[in-house]
């Protein structure tokens, strides 16, 4: 398939090597297609989206969907993000969002974010899911004293607009709390999210839909798609599926030749995570970083970062436009470079792993779930801009309900399809483009 991006950065053979692979190395294999299967709903991509959706089906609607993954259950971005259940699936600004769609749209929205963050949670208990949740909502924080009265205005509006919980936390509580860092000056705690395990949840949530009723086949990427009178053909390596129903989850792994009518409809961007080694408790003291909460700068190409349960420090960004292998490395180093500037006491703490991958992003910065009006049967569900854990899980079970005329919970501007972008062939340019004017709204900032 046709991709943006350097093939290893699409190619399943590559190896992933994140810290949440090695936490779990008994997670099942599932088997390729052989052969043609007929179902009422075929779902391509075997991520949060792609599971939540089928799990949705079986448990909810007594559909026993058929998933395909090229590679096997959250190879791409659901098992090897920052493991933040948060809000937070636009780049829209909420004032913008509010201007643009209107203020009960936009609540209808928020509501959603948060639904979608006790979605995970009501999953993960059902299931008896094992996916070492830490922390108590997150923190969002700010890397220069000139931002520091830009927080407190957006936790008041947040307060005015949604009824949020968020608060202000100065830096002096910053300290107390365990979250000590020169380089961090104010934040403020949204008391609604969580870290965890993206590896297990994700491979645990693929068990669970599993048991439930859903066929899933791994080492099965769909080559071809085809109509034949009211059925979809999707065919793979050794096999094809006859679907009255087809939904695309592949979010920034989808290929621009899947389907005609969706090539040039979203941008893959890169993120990069850094893993220390375990640290001690005095080595956590000596910086006074010793909260679990996951935080975030908000810087436009924003780092994420989180202590793990084991005492490592995992550090995340954006920011590369390239996969090309040498070029990745290269941006591995930046993030490196971010987390020693961050965390002057632990400048010679070693940097255990390494990886990247892609998240998705919409040419108009929100989320998309949804049907297309003249392709009867295609859905589609993808576009969370780096936030996919907690509103994959939540748009898997609102395609599912799309689907079977169940409860709509979505707003109306996420139904459409992802708008295409203009002249889509020069998005890695104005990728490009975006991130020299975000990194240098960041320097001035």
């Amino acid at each position: 398939m046709k991709h943006l991006y350097h093939p290893t950065a699409l190619d399943p053979a590559t190896p992933v090597p994140s810290w949440w692979r090695d936490t779990r190395t008994d997670a099942p294999d599932y088997p390729a297609l052989d052969g043609d299967v007929e179902s009422e709903v075929a779902i391509i991509g075997g991520g949060y989206t792609g599971l939540s959706a089928a799990y949705h089906l079986a448990r909810d609607h007594g559909i026993e969907a058929v998933v395909l993954e090229r590679a096997y259950p959250g190879w791409g971005g659901s098992g090897r993000n920052g493991g933040f259940c948060c809000m937070g699936s636009s780049k829209m600004p909420w004032h913008r969002m509010v201007g643009k769609f209107g203020l009960a749209e936009t609540q209808r929205f928020w509501r959603s974010q948060k639904d979608s963050v006790e979605l995970v949670a009501e999953i993960a208990t059902r299931e008896e899911l094992d996916i070492d949740r830490t922390g108590t909502g997150e923190i969002s924080l700010a890397h220069k004293p000139s931002l520091v009265d830009g927080l407190k205005e957006e936790a008041a509006y947040m307060a005015r607009t949604f009824g949020a919980r968020e608060t202000f936390v100065p830096k002096e509580e910053l300290v107390a709390q365990g979250l000590n860092s020169p380089g961090l000056h104010a934040g403020v705690a949204n008391p609604v999210g969580f870290g965890l395990n993206p590896w297990k949840y994700v491979t645990g949530l693929a068990a669970a839909t599993a048991k439930a009723g859903a066929r899933i086949f791994g080492n099965t990427e769909v080559i071809h798609w085809s109509r034949e009178r009211a059925k979809h053909v999707l065919t793979t390596p050794r096999g094809r599926v006859r679907a009255a129903k087809v939904l695309i989850a592949t979010a920034g792994y989808t290929g621009e030749d899947l389907h005609p009518d969706y090539a040039g409809r979203i941008l893959p961007a890169l993120s990069s995570i850094v893993v220390t080694r375990p640290m001690s408790q005095a080595e956590l003291d000596a910086q006074g970083w010793t909260s679990t909460t996951p935080v975030y700068d908000i810087r436009y190409l924003l780092h994420y970062f989180r202590l793990l349960p084991d005492g490592r420090m995992m550090f995340g960004g954006r920011g590369g436009l390239s996969a090309e292998p040498a070029l990745l490395r290269r941006q591995q180093d930046n993030i490196e470079a971010a987390f020693r500037a961050y965390y002057p006491a632990w400048r010679e703490v070693e940097i255990t792993y390494r990886w990247s991958g892609l998240l998705c992003l919409a040419q108009d910065l929100v989320p998309h779930v949804g049907a297309w009006d003249d392709q009867p049967g295609i859905y589609f569900a993808m576009c969370y801009h780096g936030n996919g854990v907690a509103m994959g899980t939540w748009s898997g079970r609102a395609a599912a309900r799309a689907m079977t005329g169940g409860i709509d919970e979505r707003p109306d501007f996420i139904r459409r399809p992802p708008p295409k972008f203009p002249l889509p062939f020069l998005r890695p340019l104005y990728l490009r483009g975006a991130y020299i004017g975000y990194g240098l709204r960041d320097s001035l900032s």
